[in-house]
């Protein structure tokens, strides 16, 4: 592999590479938020078409030609440049940090491009920018080039949006539609969605504006939570001494706490050990009523993935089991069918380690493409095995998002699934499943 300085610049072709690769960006953030994204450029070094702006908010170009993998503090861009149409003439990847933090705050970083190339830079590199180009590849003379870019730049993610060519789009707001707006006398430049909504409260609610030509594209619904989490240790009740020292009842609570003691200690291995490296392993799913009032359940256990293209429209990616996928658990709605959907209650429940939702620091993202994502953080539970988080409901044609935060527990011969169905009236009936 050859490492590249900043400024160094080469043809793809010299380095061996070819034109499908991944670009990984891997930063040392040290507590700072750090969001990547990718400008796809034309040949004026301008955003002439929003759909090719790269990050959190929008995953992958139209055609897939760039797709965005984000977790664990990386960020991984998979490329095709043979799929770019032939008015994308440079993909240029930049840095932007939130918050008080700067460039200067970042420890060793760096860049690389499949097999062929790093590039290393750190935060000793820049002063008190926020915002970094880190490289781009870019196409002259019928070669693609990569180039070791490494520029601070004043300004967060918009300043860099608006360096490009673009503007940054208001965000969607929990109230009536907005007017109309009103004609510009020329074309408006490309207009993305940086702005990110966090529904705080149980209650709290947000509406989706529909695209041009009605619908709501690919909605994705993201769960994350640190997988390396483990419950604080439990701890049993002391054992209880009769009011007669020495005799038979006295015994009899030695011998509880002497129970409780082992069975702590069994709870806390088992926490640690069910997952290896990873002590809490949460699972997404959803139930959902559709239009014409049926209505289901879409999660890994019991294998009811659903389907994006047909009936229920919604579709539940593959379930990881070994708790190594850095993107945690990932669930589509078809946006183009909501009209097919009534309601869509998702919910989350603990499937393997100790239950304690205060350490998972679980959040849900809901994005769809040219929207503000809207967060929703799995804050208020305590030892229940089942969140419920959000609702997702079709309001005379208007996509509504409403935070739920509702948790159940099992009681007796009660699952918490059977409990949180009653809890919002779905009716289903429920058995033992396993995946």
């Amino acid at each position: 592999m050859t490492t590249f300085s900043r400024g160094q610049k080469g043809k793809l072709a010299d380095l061996g590479s070819g034109h499908a690769f991944n670009v990984d960006v891997d930063i040392a953030a040290n507590g700072a938020s750090v969001d990547v994204s990718c400008f796809g450029l034309d040949a004026n070094d301008k955003l002439s078409d929003d759909r090719y702006m790269i990050f959190y908010n929008q995953l992958a170009s139209p055609e897939g030609a760039v797709r965005l993998d984000l977790g664990g503090g990386r960020a991984r861009f998979a490329v095709n440049l043979d799929a770019l149409p032939s008015n994308i003439a440079k993909l240029v990847f930049v840095a932007a940090i939130d918050g008080a933090a700067t460039m200067r705050t970042l420890g060793a970083s760096s860049l690389s491009l499949g097999s062929a190339l790093r590039f290393p830079w750190s935060g000793a590199d820049f002063g008190d920018e926020k915002a970094l180009i880190v490289a781009e590849l870019y196409r002259r003379d019928g070669q693609w080039r990569f180039g070791a870019v490494g520029q601070g730049f004043n300004g967060g993610l918009s300043a860099l949006l608006a360096h490009f060519g673009g503007t940054e789009a208001a965000p969607s707001r929990p109230a009536a539609p907005a007017p109309a707006p009103t004609p510009a006398p020329a074309p408006a430049a490309p207009r993305v969605s940086l702005s990110k909504i966090t529904l705080d409260k149980r209650g709290d609610k947000v509406s989706l504006d529909k695209r041009a030509g009605g619908g709501y594209g690919r909605i994705h619904v993201n769960l994350n939570w640190n997988m390396a989490a483990v419950a604080p240790p439990v701890t049993p009740p002391p054992a209880q001494s009769a009011a007669r020292g020495g005799g038979f009842f006295d015994r009899l609570a030695n011998m509880a706490g002497d129970l409780a003691n082992k069975a702590g200690d069994m709870a806390n291995k088992a926490g640690a050990a069910r997952k290896g490296r990873s002590g809490i392993d949460l699972d997404l799913g959803c139930m959902y009523e559709l239009a014409d009032g049926r209505r289901g359940l879409v999660q890994a256990l019991g294998n009811t993935f659903g389907n994006y293209e047909g009936e229920p429209f919604i579709q539940l990616d593959a379930d990881d089991r070994t708790g190594a996928a850095a993107n945690g658990e990932n669930l589509f709605i078809n946006g183009e069918r909501f009209d097919k959907i009534k309601r869509a209650v998702i919910f989350s429940f603990i499937y393997e380690g100790a239950a304690n939702w205060q350490v998972t620091n679980g959040v849900v993202t809901i994005t769809a493409p040219g929207q503000a994502p809207v967060e929703v953080k799995l804050d208020g539970g305590d030892r229940q095995i089942m969140c419920a988080i959000a609702l997702i409901e079709n309001r005379n044609g208007q996509l509504v998002i409403t935070k739920l935060a509702e948790y159940f527990q099992q009681q007796g011969m009660t699952s918490a699934h059977e409990l949180m169905d009653r809890h919002f009236g779905f009716g289903m009936r429920w058995k033992s499943g396993s995946k």
